[in-house]
């Protein structure tokens, strides 16, 4: 199929107004992580000093995402173009309320592994570049939820997918490599699917900005293979995301590297694949969405009840947790699903959750290892008599992962939950409901034998264990960003009107995109 020719003026195209600067802040992220990312590694052989500004590094990203989110939040979706070529012939970073939300949720749970890897990454680990590839691996995510063009969304994924490999074998032990095979084959088959999709795209439409892709689709949608398109990207998305049936990858992986790489990979990773599908199939493809709803829909009930099944049947906490994080993507695909407002802020609303809430789980992890000597669950017992703080601290995190109240995980649920009803898919409904009863069922028996039943007579550490041993003077490293993650978690949940508000805007945004297009196109210059 040859692509549509435009009828713009090439001429016409440059940018001759100067930039305004708070369109600055649409790149300044991204650029801010390469930046650092490169003075970084330039200071391999200074891994002490490397992780001092590692820190600050990533608490400025962070300013920097809210400072965006609260302008987008303000005045609305905001777009800055590379080259000063106008779309659709330039790149465009183009951020909505979406985008902003996801990138700054992001940046705190980064800060978070920060601050946790000073007391989990060795001098060794840091002269391989953990640091380095930390901030590689917040560009890719960062940009992502940034880009408007979507073959850069290819790019910035091929990005985070590099530097999560070379995170994922930091140690070069033998479960490491092997978990990282599985991870790379899967992702690999992934991103081939939707460089092949973006590829048929390009000779459909003409064109890769998104806003554009938006506004032609319903001219297309009788002679473009638009049903192809969807399909190929609902199961690259799908991959990346870890749903059913292409989720086996994620509980084979996630616990071999460090407990802070797992962290990492568990709150943002996937998420990414989540927020490409959300943004793909209800802003560009709408009708193709609801056409494959019922296909979704069936999806995230395998996803729910594989992983809340998968969770019950663990004895390794990593790949229990592993588990939780596919069943919460099945909550989210319900959201996609369901459509409308309620769905997709309730997939918004839990995205926003998971991230936080899975970095904190898998820290948590690392300090469950360190106090108990290992992952294992038929090897611990009596946490609760060694620390009555973090027991309390773990069963916030719990409740919140099961999805009671009153904590953040109970919203979202609501919200999907309602959704469903309405439509009339009281099945959908009763999944998620069933996948929060097994969960409970999981994380209550974690509980009693991890924490309740008495300590064996004489535990021992792990060594190959990242978090068996600590470094003297280390607790804050652990303690500040586990009690911090905890916080949001609880406030989220006891004042949820802020982001209930700022989750049902961004589908809003999604669901009519005239706000997002018209920040791309302003004078309606879209060929």
């Amino acid at each position: 199929m040859a692509a549509p020719t435009s009828t713009v003026d090439l001429s016409a195209a440059l940018i001759t107004a100067p930039v305004p600067i708070g369109h600055w802040l649409a790149i300044l992220p991204v650029a801010h992580c390469i930046t650092l990312g490169a003075v970084l590694l330039m200071l391999r052989a200074y891994p002490r000093l490397q992780a001092w500004l590692a820190i600050p590094g990533l608490a400025a990203l962070a300013l920097i995402d809210a400072a965006l989110l609260a302008k987008v939040a303000a005045d609305g979706p905001l777009t800055m173009v590379m080259g000063r070529w106008l779309p659709p012939f330039g790149i465009a970073f183009t951020v909505d309320l979406f985008g902003a939300l996801m990138a700054f949720t992001a940046a705190l749970a980064a800060l978070a592994g920060g601050i946790y890897a000073l007391a989990d990454i060795g001098e060794s680990g840091r002269r391989y570049g953990f640091f380095p590839l930390l901030m590689l691996l917040m560009a890719g995510v960062t940009g992502a939820f940034l880009t408007g063009d979507i073959f850069n969304l290819y790019v910035w994924f091929e990005v985070l997918l590099i530097s999560s490999f070379g995170l994922i074998i930091l140690g070069s032990e033998r479960e490491q490599i092997d978990g990282a095979l599985k991870y790379a084959v899967l992702n690999l088959i992934a991103t081939t699917l939707f460089l092949v999709g973006v590829g048929i795209l390009y000779a459909a439409f003409g064109t890769l900005n998104m806003a554009d892709i938006a506004a032609k689709t319903g001219d297309l949608r009788g002679t473009a293979p638009l049903m192809t398109l969807a399909s190929l990207f609902l199961l690259a998305f799908g991959m990346k995301a870890a749903a059913f049936p292409v989720n086996f990858w994620l509980p084979a992986a996630y616990h071999t590297p460090r407990i802070v790489v797992s962290a990492l990979f568990a709150g943002l990773l996937t998420k990414v694949g989540i927020y490409a599908l959300i943004r793909v199939m209800v802003m560009l493809l709408p009708m193709e969405r609801q056409e494959l709803s019922l296909v979704i829909a069936l999806a995230a009930v395998a996803t729910i009840v594989v992983g809340a099944l998968g969770a019950l049947a663990e004895n390794d906490i990593r790949r229990l947790f592993g588990y939780v994080v596919i069943s919460g993507i099945g909550n989210m695909l319900a959201g996609v699903a369901l459509g409308g407002l309620g769905g997709i802020s309730g997939a918004v609303f839990y995205a926003l959750h998971s991230m936080v809430l899975m970095t904190a789980l898998y820290l948590a992890a690392g300090e469950i290892a360190r106090r108990g000597g290992g992952f294992s669950l038929s090897a611990l017992g009596g946490l609760y008599r060694q620390s009555g703080g973090f027991t309390a601290l773990s069963l916030v995190l719990f409740l919140a992962a099961c999805g009671l109240p009153p904590f953040s995980g109970f919203w979202p649920k609501v919200i999907l939950v309602k959704a469903s009803l309405d439509l009339g898919a009281w099945w959908l409904a009763a999944s998620i409901l069933l996948g929060g009863f097994l969960t409970t069922i999981a994380f209550g028996r974690l509980f009693l034998l991890a924490y309740w039943r008495p300590a064996p007579i004489a535990p021992t550490p792990i060594a190959s264990s990242p978090t068996a041993l600590r470094p003297p003077g280390a607790r804050w490293r652990t303690s500040l960003p586990l009690a911090a993650l905890t916080a949001l978690v609880v406030g989220f949940g006891i004042l949820p009107e802020q982001l209930l508000a700022l989750s049902q805007s961004a589908a809003a945004g999604l669901a009519d995109p005239q706000a997002y297009l018209h920040s791309v196109f302003p004078e309606g210059r879209a060929p």
